[in-house]
């Protein structure tokens, strides 16, 4: 029988991250609790855990450094925890390589909910680029190579992308000229449903903007639709493979 996944909650608020890792445990997931940043590595480096549950404001090092810091050393999915309404820190975090992110206060049953959707994304990474396993796709002046997750300009310089950036840009591809609202964008790249006040989605593609359009207040690859959501406005070419 194979092991539910490990968690691993880093707070320096010991009633939140003891709380959390009860909760955690009672519905069948395994979690340790971990105080700040130096004592997270000592976990790290004594077992494998399969998520991060990761508080930002911390003394010492803080979590979007921290972040920043394992997403480039390995492959962990991270959670932030931050604070109400602190969309600075939620627009870094995925910059830097977060997975999703949630605000203090929460409600535990959906932390829950979110880190079964990370776990299932990145059990399953092949559902992220679906029929574009092992293509290019060529869109307007860019070219994306699916499996190393990199945008290619027309000069061959690469463009780096967040894992977030490449989940929302791959299914924008898969879905040239359709009208996405909010909500169906937000279900189809991050696996879950916003509130009425959830800016995720509006953020990610102000961010995605930034990288691929000419001129990003005047974008022409992906066009805002009043009352409608997002759209990308050009034509989308698979090849290679």
């Amino acid at each position: 029988m194979m092991n539910p996944p490990h968690i691993l909650v880093v707070d320096d608020h010991l009633q939140i991250r003891e709380s959390v890792t009860r909760f955690l445990i009672k519905n069948g997931l395994r979690a340790t609790p971990a105080k700040d940043a130096k004592d997270m590595d000592s976990k790290l480096a004594m077992g494998h855990f399969d998520l991060i549950v990761l508080d930002v404001m911390m003394p010492g090092e803080s979590g979007l450094s921290v972040c920043q810091r394992l997403s480039g050393e390995q492959k962990i999915p991270i959670i932030l925890l931050t604070a109400l309404g602190d969309d600075t820190d939620r627009i870094v975090g995925l910059e830097i390589g977060a997975d999703d992110y949630i605000s203090k206060p929460f409600n535990p049953r959906e932390l829950l909910a979110r880190i079964k959707a990370v776990l299932r994304r990145a059990a399953q990474p092949e559902r992220v680029i679906g029929d574009f396993a092992s293509k290019k796709i060529r869109f307007a002046h860019l070219v994306l190579d699916a499996d190393r997750q990199v945008l290619l300009s027309e000069g061959q310089e690469e463009i780096a992308l967040t894992s977030a950036d490449f989940k929302l840009l791959v299914v924008l591809l898969e879905r040239p000229r359709v009208v996405l609202s909010r909500d169906q964008l937000l279900d189809l790249a991050a696996g879950r449903s916003g509130g009425p006040l959830d800016r995720t989605i509006d953020n990610q593609i102000s961010r995605l903007r930034r990288k691929i359009e000419i001129d990003v207040l005047r974008p022409k690859i992906i066009r805002t639709i009043r009352n409608g959501g997002y759209c990308l406005s050009v034509d989308v070419e698979v090849f290679g493979g």
